[in-house]
């Protein structure tokens, strides 16, 4: 049965406004509110109430920020006490009560082996800071500027991280190619595609006329988020783990968007059970504020005062969320519960594709799940075996989720892939709200999208 959203009684006035304004005076940067023109005055767990009066499932999360979904109490209350404190909530890097719990709860999630033998830097208050304080780290550390990185990658904004992103112009770093069943570099996909693509880095890294300068670091995903919702394989991992570490190459892992139960494990890297040199973190590690740490091994630690710094690192009341969540997490065990709610809904999704052949692939590791679209009835470029993604179709299954109250992202390559990435606190009964306006927006797009080609443009 076709899942909708029931129509708003009236639209106030003030929804049209806001988002006029907001088209007139904001940059032509805006992403986000471009594809989801809705004004959120309200939101509570995974519920978001626009300010037309309508209510919508949020399977965006912030890009994954809120792990614990909308305005949790646990995290209202923490921010609560830190206000009724009278605590400062700028103290650049000094030490506080606030700071000393989150570091204490954090080192506590983390892989022991890690932890024990761990610094803390805390960064600006974006992920993209963080990734750019690990170059600096593992730069000054190694004495050394190459940086090893991987197609599909995302790893921020600025200037070096973007650098080693997929989508770099200017590239200043050595790509490599990441594992994909769907779509493998190699057209072959599986552990034997993984496999050559360790032995592809293996093999570059060591030959003198590869054209590879000295590496500083190698930093990668364990699930790419942006480029796709591409889970590295756990023998791959390992691999890379062995690769840098016999070459004395530090290994960063961006656990940016995986970290905090996201994948079914609290970090992402204890599937594979490898212990990195540097970890990023951010996103969720604030509670839904702003908050960006790198944490690495001490030997990195080369660092003299002032080697990087940030006027925002010391925030007070992201700290106190962070804690919050942090430890409603663990005590909680929500990753497991993700591990669990991601499969069961990756197969209900899986089973999409039996009766949508324009579902090309359904991957992804808890709840961090996506859905490639593609277009079944064109030719495949360079006639490989997967069709082409068709992004115009996914576009048109985003604003349809949207019709029927349901907040989903694209990515990937060519923007093909739908993006779902709902709260570790989802119910059962939301994870099947979910998939089942999703099934129905799809449904409903590709109606519109057959009516647009066997009869022109719809008007």
């Amino acid at each position: 049965m076709a899942v909708t959203e029931p129509a708003p009684v009236a639209a106030p006035a003030v929804h049209e406004g806001i988002l006029r304004r907001q088209s007139l005076r904001e940059s032509a940067a805006r992403t986000y509110a471009r594809s989801l023109p809705i004004v959120p005055v309200r939101a509570r767990g995974l519920t978001i109430e626009g300010a037309d009066g309508r209510r919508y499932l949020d399977c965006l999360s912030g890009a994954g920020t809120l792990a614990l979904g909308h305005n949790h109490p646990v995290v209202l209350e923490a921010i609560k006490k830190v206000l009724d404190s009278g605590a400062p909530l700028h103290v650049l890097d000094l030490a506080t009560p606030v700071k000393d719990a989150f570091t204490t709860e954090l080192f506590a999630t983390l892989p022991k082996e890690f932890a024990d033998d761990a610094r803390i830097q805390f960064c600006g208050p974006a992920g993209t800071d963080a990734v750019e304080a690990a170059f600096k780290l593992v730069r000054g550390a190694t004495g050394r500027n190459g940086l090893l990185a991987f197609t599909g990658a995302y790893h921020g904004m600025t200037a070096g991280a973007l650098a080693a992103s997929g989508g770099a112009e200017d590239v200043r770093v050595t790509r490599l190619p990441f594992p994909r069943d769907y779509r493998c570099p190699f057209g072959i996909g599986g552990e034997r595609g993984a496999e050559i693509a360790a032995r592809w880095t293996e093999n570059l890294l060591d030959d003198p006329k590869g054209g590879t300068p000295p590496s500083a670091g190698m930093i990668l995903e364990p699930v790419q988020g942006e480029g796709g919702v591409n889970p590295a394989p756990d023998s791959w991992m390992r691999r890379m783990r062995e690769i840098t570490a016999a070459r004395s190459v530090p290994l960063v892992v961006d656990e940016v968007q995986t970290g905090v139960g996201r994948t079914g494990a609290f970090w992402a890297v204890e599937h594979s059970g490898i212990v990195p040199d540097v970890m990023v973190l951010s996103k969720a590690i604030g509670g839904s504020l702003p908050l960006a740490v790198i944490v690495y091994r001490s030997e990195l630690d080369t660092w003299q005062p002032g080697a990087h710094a940030g006027t925002f690192r010391g925030n007070q009341l992201a700290m106190a969320a962070g804690t919050a969540t942090l430890a409603h997490v663990r005590e909680n065990r929500l990753d497991e519960r993700a591990a669990v709610l991601g499969a069961r809904m990756l197969a209900r999704l899986r089973a999409l594709a039996a009766d949508h052949p324009t579902v090309g692939d359904v991957r992804g590791r808890g709840l961090m799940l996506g859905v490639e679209l593609v277009d079944p009835e064109a030719t495949a470029p360079g006639d490989g075996p997967e069709p082409p993604p068709a992004p115009v179709l996914a576009a048109a299954v985003q604003q349809e989720c949207l019709h029927r109250g349901l907040i989903v992202e694209l990515g990937g390559r060519h923007n093909s892939v739908v993006r779902l990435l709902p709260p570790l606190t989802l119910t059962d009964e939301q994870a099947t709200a979910v998939v089942d306006r999703l099934a129905d927006a799809l449904a409903a797009a590709e109606r519109l999208s057959f009516r647009r080609t066997t009869t022109g443009p719809v008007r």
